[in-house]
Parts: C-alpha cells; sequence; structure tokens
C-alpha cells in the first residue's frame, strides 16, 4: 500500500518534482511559491537554490534541460514579467530534458500589488498550461508536465494560485524514478535563436500547439462528471472546482486539467447536448474568450466576477444570476464589523527608525517591494510610490530631472533592501551614478529577503564573517560604479542616522546611505528589553510613534491617566523609543537574563 501523507500544494509540485527524476530546480523567492524551493532542499538528488532574480532562475532551469535533466523553475505571477526575455524565446526551442515553469497567481492580491492572470503568458508564449486543482493533482501533474514537455518538445507551465499553494491534501507518495542526463549535445540550429534558425521555429511552435490540442481532446485528466439534471455544463479548473463541489449542487461538469490549448473538438460536441455553457474561472475569461473565438457560445463573466477569488459563495451567487438555481441562495454573512488589522513592523525591525525620520522629515519618498513597502502604511505613510522591483531608482532618476526641468527642486529619496538591490537595482544605480540632481538613496541592508521568509541575499555573508559564505559588500559595489557619497549607518544610533540622512537631503548630488542592521527577527537578535518609568513619563506618546509593537498605552496603578508601557515579552532591546523619549521616561532593565 502506498503511503499516504498531508501536503501542501507547494510541497506537492516539489515531491512531484523528484518522483519523476527532476535534477534541477531554480526560483526566486516571492509569495505563494516559497515553500517549494524550501521543500525541495529535502531531496538530495535535486540541485535547488535561489537565485538573484527570476529571469536567472529561469536561465538556469533553461541550461539544465539544455543538457537533457528534467528542470523547473518557480516563481511569483509577477515574476514572469521579470524572466520574459528568455521565456518568450525558448519556447521556439525544442525542449531537451523536460521543463517546468511553475507559477503562482494571487486571485485577491493577498500580497501583491496586482492580479496577473498567468494563463495568458501560456497562450503567447504556444505552450501547454496545466491547472490543477487539488494537492494530489499538483503532484501528478507535475509529473505528467515534465512528460508532455519531453512528448512535445515544449515547456509547460503548472498554473497555481495562491490558495492552493497553501492549503492541505491528502498526497499518495510512489518512489522516485530515475531520469538518464545525457549532456548538451551541441545543434546551432536548435538552441541558437537567431534568423534564420528562429524563422522556422514558428512553424514548429504553430504545429505543437495543434498537436497539443488534439492531446488535450482525449487527456485523461480532464473529468467530465453529468450527473446534473438540468440542462446546463459547467466547464471550469483548478481551485475553482473544488469549490463547485462544496457547493452540493448537482451539476453537469467539464473539469480541465489542461487550460491551454483548450480541448476544442471535445467541447464543441458537447455543446451540441446542452441549452447553455457556463463558465466559471478565476480572474479573466480567458477559457470563455478562447470557446468563443472559436464559435462557441458560453457565458461566464456575464454572472461570475473579474477581480477576487472565486469561492462557494460566489459561485451559488452567480448559478442564481444565471437561473441554474431557482432560489436564492442561503447564504449565512457575517454582519458583525471585524476591526482592520494593519500590519506592522516586527519588533526591532531596523526599517523603523528610518521611516520615523523620514516622516519627521517631510521627505518625498519613492519606495519598493519589501518589508519596507509597509512604510506606505499608518503612522508612517512615507513612501509615495509602490511599483515593481528596482523601480525606486529609476522613478527617482525620472522625478529629478523633472524638477530640474520645471524649476522645482526639491530633494528626492528612494529606499530600496539588498534582496531588491541585488535583483532589479544594480541596472538603476548605473543610471543614478550618472545623476546631478539631488537625490538620496537609502539603501536598507538587512542582510536577508526578510518579506518572503528570510533567504539569502549576497550580502548575507557580510553578516557571518567568521563563515565560509559568499559575500558581497553593498559600498564596494557602489563605489565600483563610481558613486562617491557613500554613508554607512546604524539605524539604532537614531541621531547620528538622522543627521546622515538629513545631510545627504540637503546636498546637490546623488548620495546614498548604507543602513546597516540586520533582521532582528531572522538572525534573532535580543538585547535586554526597555521599560517605561511611569512616574516620569508625560504621555506624549512620542514612542508610539516609532509604531513599535511592544508599545501601547496603559492606565498604571495609582494614575489617572495613561502613560507608554512596554510589553517586556516582545521588547528586543533596539531602544530606539528610548533615543526619541523626550524625558528619559524609557530605560533599559539591566536585570534581564538573555
Amino acid at each position: 500500500m502506498k503511503e499516504r501523507v498531508i501536503l501542501t500544494g507547494n510541497q506537492a509540485v516539489s515531491r512531484g518534482f523528484y518522483e519523476a527524476g527532476g535534477t534541477i530546480a531554480s526560483s526566486y523567492p516571492g509569495s505563494p511559491t516559497v515553500e517549494i524551493m524550501e521543500s525541495l532542499k529535502n531531496y538530495q538528488e535535486i540541485y535547488s537554490d535561489w537565485a538573484t532574480n527570476e529571469k536567472v532562475a529561469f536561465e538556469i532551469a533553461v541550461g539544465g534541460s539544455f543538457s537533457g535533466a528534467r528542470s523547473m523553475v518557480s516563481m511569483k505571477h509577477v515574476g514572469i514579467n521579470i524572466a520574459s526575455d528568455p521565456f518568450m524565446t525558448i519556447t521556439q526551442i525544442r525542449t531537451n530534458g523536460g521543463f517546468l515553469l511553475v507559477v503562482g497567481d494571487d486571485p485577491g492580491l493577498s500580497s501583491s500589488q496586482n492580479e496577473q492572470d498567468s494563463r495568458f503568458w501560456g497562450k503567447y508564449a504556444n505552450i501547454a498550461v496545466l491547472e490543477p486543482s487539488n494537492p494530489q493533482e499538483v503532484k501528478d501533474y507535475t509529473k505528467e508536465g515534465l512528460k508532455i514537455s519531453e512528448e512535445f518538445g515544449t515547456p509547460v507551465m503548472i498554473r497555481l494560485t495562491s490558495r492552493l499553494c497553501h492549503s492541505r491534501g491528502i498526497v499518495e507518495l510512489e518512489e522516485r524514478v530515475e531520469k538518464a542526463v545525457e549532456g548538451f549535445v551541441e545543434d546551432q540550429s536548435r538552441y541558437c535563436m537567431l534568423p534564420p534558425y528562429s524563422n522556422k521555429q514558428q512553424y514548429f511552435m504553430h504545429d505543437r500547439v495543434n498537436r497539443l490540442m488534439d492531446f488535450n481532446n482525449t487527456n485523461a485528466f480532464n473529468l467530465l462528471d453529468e450527473n446534473g439534471s438540468i440542462d446546463t455544463l459547467i466547464i471550469t479548473s483548478g481551485l475553482t472546482f473544488q469549490y463547485l463541489k462544496e457547493t452540493g449542487i448537482q451539476l453537469n461538469i467539464l473539469k480541465l486539467a489542461m487550460v491551454y490549448p483548450l480541448p476544442i473538438d471535445k467541447i464543441r460536441e458537447l455543446s451540441k447536448k446542452y441549452e447553455k455553457i457556463i463558465i466559471i474561472e478565476e480572474l479573466t475569461p480567458f477559457i470563455e474568450e478562447n470557446l468563443k473565438a472559436n464559435g462557441i457560445q458560453v457565458f461566464g463573466k456575464d454572472f461570475f466576477s473579474y477581480t477576487n477569488e472565486i469561492t462557494t459563495e460566489t459561485i451559488q451567487e452567480g448559478l442564481y444570476k444565471a437561473g441554474v438555481i431557482k432560489d436564492p441562495p442561503n447564504l449565512i454573512l457575517n454582519t458583525e464589523s471585524i476591526p482592520i488589522r494593519t500590519p506592522m513592523l516586527c519588533s526591532g525591525c531596523p526599517h523603523r527608525p528610518l521611516f520615523h525620520i523620514l516622516k519627521k522629515a517631510k521627505a518625498t519618498v519613492v519606495g519598493d517591494i519589501g518589508c519596507y513597502s509597509l512604510g506606505i502604511l499608518e503612522p508612517f505613510e512615507v513612501h509615495k510610490t509602490n511599483i515593481s522591483m528596482g523601480a525606486s531608482l529609476g522613478i527617482a532618476k525620472g522625478m529629478s530631472a523633472s524638477n530640474k526641468l520645471s524649476g522645482k527642486l526639491k530633494p528626492i529619496v528612494a529606499t530600496i533592501g539588498d534582496g531588491t538591490l541585488f535583483h532589479s537595482g544594480l541596472t538603476g544605480f548605473i543610471e543614478l551614478a550618472k545623476s546631478s540632481g539631488n537625490i538620496t538613496v537609502i539603501v536598507m541592508d538587512n542582510r536577508t529577503t526578510a518579506m518572503t521568509g528570510g533567504q539569502v541575499t549576497p550580502s548575507t555573508g557580510d553578516y557571518f564573517k567568521d563563515k565560509e559564505l559568499f559575500h558581497l559588500n553593498i559600498p564596494e559595489i557602489l563605489k565600483s560604479l563610481g558613486i562617491t557619497d557613500i554613508t554607512l549607518v546604524d539605524q539604532f544610533k537614531y541621531a547620528d542616522t538622522k543627521a546622515a540622512i538629513l545631510s545627504a537631503m540637503n546636498r546637490d548630488n546623488l548620495s546614498v546611505i548604507v543602513a546597516t542592521r540586520p533582521c532582528a527577527l531572522n538572525f534573532k537578535i535580543k538585547e535586554p528589553n526597555y521599560y517605561v518609568d511611569e512616574n516620569i513619563c508625560i504621555s506624549c506618546r512620542s514612542c508610539i510613534g516609532v509604531n513599535c509593537p511592544p508599545i501601547s498605552m496603559k492606565t498604571y496603578p495609582g494614575k489617572t491617566k495613561k502613560n507608554s508601557y512596554i510589553n517586556p515579552d516582545m521588547c528586543v532591546g533596539c531602544s530606539v523609543c528610548s533615543q526619541v523619549c523626550p524625558v528619559g521616561a524609557i530605560k533599559q532593565n539591566t536585570n534581564t537574563q538573555l
């Protein structure tokens, strides 16, 4: 009997890749797919590592595939934007070792700046797109995707969503089947995509899509369930199928495993049996539009939303609007107001004093992607833009140039983390090195990709001087680009950091502040805690302004008004609150045992 375990969707990808004889895996950390790479580290037979960005990760997997190894690259949906250059060329090449692109879409924007629907990338690139609905299917489709890749000479996309990546289900484990790696065989006509080689590949891609469509018409992973009593067929895929089944409504359902290219002949034949076909899919009307383009009358977004996640409730509402169910759905809605919990930086986060200083300075701050994106929110509200990885540097230059031409001279401040700097920031710094305007860049070098779980960056090793870790020194890199105005600060030396930032903002040139405090959470940094002397505290709330989780207001015994209070179990001893207190009421507990 096969062993059965409970896995998340992400873990199921890793297990499927392992069982299929996968060899090379690469990724850049981004929610919701981070756990795929973390899980792969359990399998010694697989080379798996984080890359500098999604483009490099993609190219590592390409190299593995070229050499005949079954290879996989994983990323969140916006990562495809970064990887699209090699992606849109490798799709022209007949793959050697199986090649999987695993993408985590984010309906509802749980942790993303947009809701981008990755299925359109599959169509754009002329490749197969598989969409599993539970962790068992995730594992099965991962293995099937590698087979399809090798049989049809195509990269294959596995499209997941945040909910499926993190949900758990029972998965049957199987043994690993080794896949021989033949090595790279030189063939310029196959691997060098320059005219005239690439011209003929357009015909190869066209023929490949047609062969994939024929395959999908008889694909055993597609599921047809004709148990409904009404003359309507529901076509769906992915996790939406599970929500549809949870409604308990008896329906005729075609669940698609491969959502591109669609099994047009099969669906056209089914359409003759039903008066109405309804498509239920998250985000954009991808399946709906493809079927309409092939002359098949269907309905979808007439009844279901273009945005956010599909749920059992929205399915019932949509089916009622479509006339599939006659009675209004009996939905139990929570009528109580749920308090909004604003995300907060962790206790001892080194970003906090920087935001406090920038807010007091009323600086125009261009933000970037990372934990420090929380600088957008209350109480700091310092970041005025938040677009994409590394965008702060180019935007800062554009703003500065615009200010100069319009005569509206004012300092511009840009923030960027170490992970983002190495991902997409170096090219921006090269451009900034030519700048003459008043631009201050604050590099928040906390030595980790903190927002996605603390993965290493090229500067992580700079913190562990006694270990043999690869590391790059950010100030040295910037100096090599010709940038000379560089100041290193320790954010927990508040006055010195404030003076350095204000001085830089007053200089009419490019200046860089490298903030050197590491992530308190990832590196488990803790000093003796601080406490409030309620007899000195004047309730000015200056400490509250730094927005540290341990700090609140409470009424002490014998007092009539609230004073500041620090929860000793949460305080990590960063001392910032003590430094901003105007009366010295916050003191370090020297009796604390660490």
